[in-house]
């Protein structure tokens, strides 16, 4: 993994603040990271939690980021197609964009946050899921990297 993916509000392991979660106002964070590999067509990012109870919850799917675009700034709106092309797809809350750590009480969940440098766009239809997601990565991986942060309740 050498992409280095960053946020200006926490780092690898600290808590995410509460704005970015369910229990304030469950806005996206801002992200930025500091590689472009070569021949990089696009940029796409998912956001999971493997403590979930029913398994690996998925918070966000963020895709075809154009290459010459390095960071996300917070309050992405939850919409399908944004106006600068990035789509997004559907999360497990059911809704298109990102929905914030939400664990259930006592519990301190991980979440990771991944960035895939792509040699392509993604071909998905609105309202792609994880599955689907996953499944268009297959061989068009230049590189990753990973953010993690931690959220309790």
């Amino acid at each position: 993994m050498g992409i280095n993916l960053m946020s200006d509000i926490f780092e690898e392991g600290d808590i995410i603040p509460i704005m970015h979660t369910c229990d304030d106002k469950n806005i996206s964070p801002p992200l930025r990271w500091d590689s472009l590999p070569e021949r990089t067509i696009s940029f796409a990012i998912l956001c999971e939690d493997p403590d979930a109870p029913m398994g690996t919850w998925t918070h966000w799917i963020i895709y075809n980021i154009p290459p010459n675009v390095m960071e996300l700034s917070a309050e992405i709106k939850n919409e399908e197609k944004l106006s600068n092309g990035m789509m997004q797809g559907i999360n497990d809350f059911g809704y298109a964009g990102y929905g914030g750590p939400c664990p259930p009480e006592g519990e301190e969940h991980r979440y990771f946050f991944r960035i895939y440098a792509l040699d392509t766009t993604l071909n998905l239809s609105q309202g792609a899921n994880r599955e689907e997601f996953l499944r268009a990565l297959n061989e068009n991986v230049l590189d990753e990297g990973q953010l993690m942060g931690i959220y309790g309740r």
